[in-house]
């Protein structure tokens, strides 16, 4: 996997995709492909990188918390296959706010990162209140050697692509609509941890999953989703065959109203020791919001007509049958 860096320690000399890139969309993609065959003038060999902040801006100024559809760690999977070899993240401060365009170019961009490309998309800004454009992005870069590219916006109908279109999906649950602007999907990662068991009792045992608090989640519902397992002798991405699963994403309304909102999947037609284990989810599609049922026996039924859905979307999505349980394999020990 590519290396995540700060700026002191990346590769050298630098052509540069700056920008938040959260989602990694198709316009996203085409500001990176403006970077990834870059050369400087004399065959100088330039190491393709993505520059980005950490944490948000509006974490740092505003006291906003803001989600990320991707986390560094998931951005590096995604990166190297667009032809970058680093992620630099530059730890963002008050004081790398206050400088002005001029500096914040000279300072990071050109002595720090050694740039001799920069592409960014249109509505990049940059520098203290974020008075620099790309313009004055375009100006700077010339009186400092550096060849800047502004990639123009992709639109898609009406709207342009966007993390926050993306957002909006998942927010509303439409998780085919956030496939189609990623043109990949969408998925998270999380730990395996101890539950109370209520699922087994029911006989639906499910996987408590502790997630990221910084992962961006779709809407509070029951999905369809593929489950993965991270192991050794996985294949090439070092993970399980994909796994049928349901997926309740929220509090628990008939069996403790009072739970906090948590993820919880249960794998269909497997039986696995799953405790400790880190998990790949792909929701699929929202089956239902979560109901309030009149007791236990109505919520199990109510399951297994979930199942039963999942079971078909699953299969749909695979367009093969799913693997033969195994009730014998386990996941590698935590």
């Amino acid at each position: 996997m590519i290396p995540l860096h700060d700026p002191h320690h990346a590769l050298r000399p630098t052509a540069i995709a700056l920008g938040s890139f959260d989602g990694l969309h198709q316009g996203h993609r085409r500001v990176i492909a403006a970077v990834t065959e870059a050369q400087a003038a004399g065959g100088e060999v330039l190491v393709p990188t993505v520059v980005s902040f950490w944490p948000h801006p509006r974490e740092v100024l505003h006291g906003e918390p803001r989600l990320r559809l991707d986390l560094p760690e998931e951005k590096l999977e995604l990166l190297e296959p667009l032809g970058i070899r680093q992620l630099v993240l530059v730890p963002f401060t008050r004081a790398l706010a206050a400088l002005s365009p001029e500096l914040f170019v000279r300072r990071v961009l050109a002595d720090q990162l050694q740039a001799r490309r920069i592409a960014v998309g249109t509505n990049f800004r940059f520098g203290v209140d974020r008075s620099g454009d790309t313009d004055a992005l375009v100006r700077i870069g010339a009186s400092l050697g550096i060849d800047v590219r502004v990639v123009p916006m992709l639109w898609d109908g009406a709207e342009r692509v966007s993390s926050s279109r993306i957002r909006r999906a998942l927010a509303a649950g439409d998780i085919g609509e956030a496939e189609r602007l990623l043109e990949r999907p969408y998925r998270f990662h999380g730990r395996v941890v101890s539950g109370r068991g209520l699922g087994r009792t029911l006989g639906w045992p499910t996987a408590n999953l502790e997630v990221d608090g910084r992962k961006f989640l779709p809407l509070e519902g029951v999905y369809a989703a593929l489950v993965w397992w991270e192991r050794e002798d996985g294949g090439d991405d070092g993970r399980s065959e994909p796994m049928a699963a349901v997926m309740n994403l929220g509090p628990q309304p008939t069996v403790d109203p009072q739970a906090p909102s948590a993820v919880e999947v249960h794998l269909l037609d497997r039986r696995l020791e799953l405790a400790g284990a880190r998990l790949t989810v792909q929701p699929l599609r929202l089956l239902r919001r979560q109901l309030v049922f009149p007791g236990l026996e109505a919520l199990s039924r109510q399951i297994r007509q979930d199942a039963d859905q999942a079971r078909q979307d699953c299969l749909a999505r695979l367009g093969a049958p799913l693997a033969p349980p195994a009730a014998d394999l386990r996941p590698p020990a935590a």
